[in-house]
């Protein structure tokens, strides 16, 4: 309220200088024509140049409230986009680890309550976490640790499914939700084109301000691996987040899949 009224009275102020500021120029530029006395003329040109002053006042605060609108609608967009994006993600995954359970309901495994558990911890993270800007190293890392657990217990086969971490910090905060898909990808299409040798490799690195996140996996020979939107999601939350202070490397050679994050979090 109080700023309101400041608004108000500072919009007042203005008119009454513009309007004295007009009404000086005019009396004093008819006694200027009228008479030859200079002390007219200065009353003229200072009413004149309080003018002035009260019109580039107008237009540099009109200038500044269009620069502030257009920030405030590029930051509400920004958001928008990521929201999207994130829930974009989100029900990919879900369907994807629902299923897994399925089966697991089907064939009456015993190992059924732990994976629904960990599901529901998955659930409480995507819900709760994913909602904010940032989050620890360490959530980030729990949570690929409950989603790798989840496909430990599903996979029945011989699997190689390593996960390693070498953090100096583990409280540095990063963007929630950016590596998830590239686990997912590795398992939907690595392990499960497979019968036999498939494995999957994530590495963790974090020193000083940069965290590396790597995924090495191999698949069944295929004229493409296919991408998806979920690949092209993450590159533009990485260029959202992290512009100018990210890359993202995908390739592969010999049926052996790489995916490479770097994130600069300062």
């Amino acid at each position: 309220m109080v700023s309101v009224e400041k608004k108000y009275l500072s919009y007042f102020v203005v008119i009454i200088l513009l309007v004295g500021a007009s009404i000086g120029m005019v009396h004093y530029k008819q006694l200027l024509e009228s008479s030859s006395e200079t002390v007219y003329e200065t009353y003229f040109l200072i009413f004149q140049v309080l003018f002035f002053a009260v019109i580039g006042y107008l237009l540099v605060s009109w200038i500044f409230k269009l620069i502030r609108s257009y920030r405030l609608l590029k930051n509400e967009k920004l958001e928008a986009e990521l929201s999207l994006l994130k829930s974009k993600i989100d029900p990919h995954f879900f369907f994807n680890t629902l299923n897994n359970l399925y089966g697991l309901a089907i064939a009456k495994s015993d190992k059924t309550p732990e994976a629904i558990q960990k599901l529901s911890e998955i659930m409480r993270y995507t819900i709760y976490v994913g909602e904010k800007n940032q989050t620890s190293l360490k959530s980030e890392i729990n949570y690929l640790e409950e989603y790798i657990d989840i496909q430990k217990i599903r996979y029945q086969k011989n699997v190689d499914i390593q996960f390693k971490t070498d953090v100096e910090d583990e409280s540095i905060l990063v963007a929630p939700l950016l590596f998830i898909m590239l686990v997912e990808n590795a398992f939907k299409h690595g392990i499960e084109s497979l019968t036999e040798d498939a494995f999957v490799h994530i590495d963790i690195v974090q020193k000083e301000c940069r965290v590396t996140f790597e995924v090495i996996n191999n698949f069944e020979s295929k004229p493409e691996i296919p991408g998806g939107l979920g690949l092209k999601n993450l590159g533009k939350r990485l260029q959202h987040l992290y512009p100018k202070k990210h890359s993202l490397v995908l390739g592969d050679d010999k049926n052996i899949y790489h995916a490479k994050v770097t994130l600069l979090t300062e």
